[in-house]
């Protein structure tokens, strides 16, 4: 066991067993740690790059109802940040990390959450403007291919970025299974989180081919698989 392994060990409490648990899991991190301290003030600055009415409070029905049709696309992109959130949550409960590792991965997660909420925004106002027939969201508008090529890659770049640093970071915890003293059920959980993980990956790699191949007619449907 290295230096910092041994670090890990010493800061568990002698008796893990008395910790509080979470689906069998014992939480390791019930105490919330400076990262995740940190994560969490991301988290909420990245909610609020995403109001509803982006330039002023609405001061007449128009302006108000005009609001009230970003919404949907308001709602779903929360949605999909709160996913990744608690992804990170769930993390920093059952392991307490803080290791160089695990903060260089959570701060990497942090800076592609924020660039991610732009195209993020735009992708499922467009969705909704379309199945809604432009009731609510709004419509992409005039671009060139190139560029509503370039919107639904970064897109899919930024899905797929964030789900690989969940799958990181509880590949890391599942690397210091022995300093964490993991037993069988922690370990078989842990190793479902990683797998668990790839899924979204996975998805957001077909996101991107379909970004980059699919007809320009059809390409609003990379985004929405």
């Amino acid at each position: 066991m290295n230096e910092r392994a041994q670090e890990i060990a010493s800061g568990l409490p002698p008796d893990l067993d008395a910790l509080p648990r979470l689906g069998g899991f014992r939480l390791r991190g019930i105490a919330m740690t400076r990262l995740e301290t940190f994560i969490d003030a991301a988290f909420a600055f990245a909610i609020t790059m995403l109001v509803i009415a982006t330039q002023q409070i609405p001061d007449d029905i128009e302006t108000l109802l005009a609001a009230f049709k970003n919404v949907p696309a308001f709602v779903a992109s929360i949605i999909v940040i709160g996913i990744f959130w608690r992804g990170h949550w769930l993390w920093s409960r059952r392991y307490g990390l803080e290791d160089g590792a695990s903060i260089f991965i959570s701060w990497a997660m942090i800076v592609t959450m924020l660039i991610y909420i732009y195209p993020l925004k735009a992708i499922f106002s467009s969705m909704w403007f379309l199945l809604s027939g432009g009731r609510v969201g709004h419509v992409l508008g005039a671009h060139s291919e190139s560029q509503v090529r370039a919107l639904f890659a970064v897109f899919a770049l930024g899905f797929t970025a964030i789900a690989l640093e969940m799958v990181l970071l509880n590949f890391r915890a599942w690397q210091l299974r022995e300093p964490l003293q993991l037993n069988a059920r922690e370990r078989a959980m842990t190793f479902h989180e990683v797998t668990g993980w790839n899924i979204p990956v996975g998805v957001g790699l077909v996101s991107l081919v379909l970004a980059l191949y699919l007809p320009r007619t059809q390409i609003e449907w990379s985004g929405w698989i």
